[in-house]
């Protein structure tokens, strides 16, 4: 193989610089050529591609986002646009494509596959929603700016006697939830993956103040409710001014921490090793401490398992 291409897809994530890097150091160092695609496969059907260097990757690993951009492309979604953007690939001599994103990017890596692009997947999303593999990239990186705002909001409730829900990403999966609500040192943990009880929570918080907690932190993973009428309710309950903050696209951002740029160049670096080796329609995750491949088809389609031992400690902590 003598030319690759790398793209990101969906939503940025901390730590996407980091795979990008490796991944144009891992095939220069291996006589490859590699190309970028910006703006994901958006950018594919746009034709918008370069040719990467050494330079091109040069002071980008403590950066947040991703140099090649990102978009979502309603063009490439049906099997013409699929076709089209194979041929595109072709066209630039392009025949192996390393896709960074969450499952919908690797669907489309997938359907690449079938029409003979090699393809390997990367896991970057702050959503931590992906079965197949622990963690993904830019899942820490969100668990520290979720945890360091619980840390500024804790302040500012503690002065004005306040409860506050705070609503984090994740979509499906409470996992951004649950790691910054019990890192961050909140009571009260609400994730889709638990029904959740207003009077349990009103309970916790009554509890709290009799014992002279000025304080509430309630983390809110988004989609399980609308945290205004959560704290609409727990207001009138309770009689405790509860105000909500919704962290929103911050989340997203920053300085990537070293867990995740190591996550990054790790699998930047074998995703190239593996289209050597002629490998294809294969993702890479981080299982028990080492990196492992699996069929693009079951890393879409395995589910997130939620820890529910963390969340358990998680409770009994903020009891």
């Amino acid at each position: 193989m003598n030319t690759i291409g790398i793209l990101t897809s969906g939503g940025d994530a901390p730590g996407m610089n980091s795979a990008i890097r490796a991944a144009v150091r891992t095939a220069l160092n291996n006589g490859m050529r590699i190309k970028g695609i910006r703006n994901g496969y958006d950018g594919l059907m746009k034709g918008d591609i370069y040719e990467m260097n050494v330079p091109s990757v040069a002071d980008i690993i403590h950066k947040g986002g991703t140099i090649l951009g990102t978009a979502r492309s309603t063009d490439f979604t049906n099997k013409e646009g699929q076709e089209r953007g194979a041929q595109i690939l072709s066209d630039y001599g392009i025949e192996g494509l390393i896709v960074i994103g969450g499952d919908g990017s690797f669907k489309g890596a997938n359907a690449l596959s079938g029409l003979g692009i090699k393809t390997i997947g990367i896991p970057g999303t702050i959503d931590n929603d992906m079965g197949y593999t622990d963690y993904t990239i830019g899942f820490f990186t969100a668990i520290e700016t979720v945890s360091d705002a619980i840390g500024k909001l804790r302040d500012t409730s503690s002065s004005h006697g306040r409860a506050v829900v705070i609503e984090v990403m994740g979509r499906n999966c409470g996992d951004l939830a649950l790691y910054s609500g019990l890192a961050g040192g909140g009571e009260s943990i609400i994730v889709p993956e638990h029904e959740f009880s207003i009077e349990d929570i009103v309970a916790k918080m009554e509890h709290g103040r009799k014992r002279g907690k000025l304080h509430h932190l309630i983390t809110l993973a988004e989609g399980v409710g609308d945290p205004y009428s959560i704290a609409h309710e727990l207001e009138e309950k309770t009689g405790i001014e509860t105000k909500v903050t919704v962290l929103g696209h911050v989340q997203r951002g920053g300085t990537p921490s070293s867990v995740d740029r190591l996550l990054g160049s790790t699998m930047g670096a074998r995703a190239v090793e593996l289209l050597l080796d002629e490998q294809t329609d294969l993702a890479i995750g981080y299982v028990d401490g080492k990196l492992i491949e699996v069929s693009i088809e079951e890393a879409v389609s395995k589910k997130s398992q939620f820890d529910e031992s963390l969340y358990e400690l998680a409770n009994n902590l903020s009891k």
